[in-house]
């Protein structure tokens, strides 16, 4: 059952814990009461946090692993708007890498960052597979064109392009995951009707920070839609029971950085 901590020392009794609880389950400070959650809405918590993180003198604590909770620390900023637009604008999809592995602290300090994502009604849904072993991910490669087979001559949407990937697979050429040193992927309960929308936010975190980790990713989509439709390549997964693949990025060192940010389409907005 989920409970409140609140030291009374520090407890301004402002109503901000109340007001801002998604569930509004908290019940606010009285003359005589500290913020709480009255038992009959407990079972209701998200175990989202936010009445800790908005709490302005940090008096709560959601007691839920009490001591994972984190201050920010005091010299915590916002990145300036111009900053972070300059970053995203300069985030490109990296396709050549260098062969050296990525660190496994440093594959770990990018997931963490990752945990804090979204995720629908706080489930926190996503799990992770890093393949590292050059022939795990060449078999991803390999079960990726075995589907792709399948769709030649059919209405698949793919079937125009992959008579071209079959040809540079066939040629030596990783057309799947472009010879990157990991395979990243997210899975997620198969029966989790949001989850895959929560491992694509997920995803977005880890792309966005990789480029400040001097990392470069891919969004690997060819892999992702083969693991989604061929029991094979789910078989090579081997995921833990009851759970299937969400996506799939590719990870390592790029082999060059971009110089430049590229053009794209005119921004298209309708208001009403």
């Amino acid at each position: 059952m989920t409970t409140l901590l609140v030291n009374p020392e520090r407890c301004t009794r402002c109503g901000r814990c109340s007001a801002v609880c998604p569930m509004g389950i908290i019940a606010p400070a009285g003359p005589d009461t500290l913020p709480h959650v009255p038992d009959a809405s407990a079972s209701r918590c998200m175990r989202c946090g936010h009445c800790e993180a908005f709490c302005p003198e940090q008096a709560l604590t959601l007691n839920v692993r009490p001591d994972d909770k984190t201050p920010l620390p005091p010299d915590a900023r916002p990145l300036s708007a111009a900053d972070l637009v300059l970053h995203l604008k300069m985030r490109r999809s990296i396709r050549r890498y260098r062969p050296e592995p990525v660190p496994r602290d440093t594959i770990l300090e990018l997931l963490d960052a990752a945990r804090y994502a979204a995720s629908g009604t706080n489930g926190q849904p996503v799990q992770w597979l890093v393949l590292s072993d050059p022939d795990r991910i060449r078999n991803i490669g390999a079960r990726t064109i075995d589907w792709m087979q399948t769709l030649l001559n059919t209405p698949h949407p793919l079937a125009a392009y992959v008579p071209a990937l079959i040809a540079g697979w066939k040629a030596g050429y990783d057309v799947i995951c472009l010879h990157a040193p990991h395979l990243l992927i997210p899975h997620i309960p198969a029966r989790n009707p949001v989850a895959q929308i929560d491992a694509i936010i997920a995803l977005s975190h880890v792309d966005i920070l990789a480029p400040a980790m001097e990392l470069g990713t891919c969004w690997a989509g060819f892999a992702a839609a083969a693991a989604a439709n061929y029991e094979p390549l789910q078989k090579e997964l081997d995921l833990p029971d009851g759970r299937q693949p969400a996506f799939a990025m590719m990870l390592g060192r790029p082999l060059f950085h971009p110089a430049g940010i590229p053009r794209r389409n005119p921004l298209a907005v309708t208001w009403r």
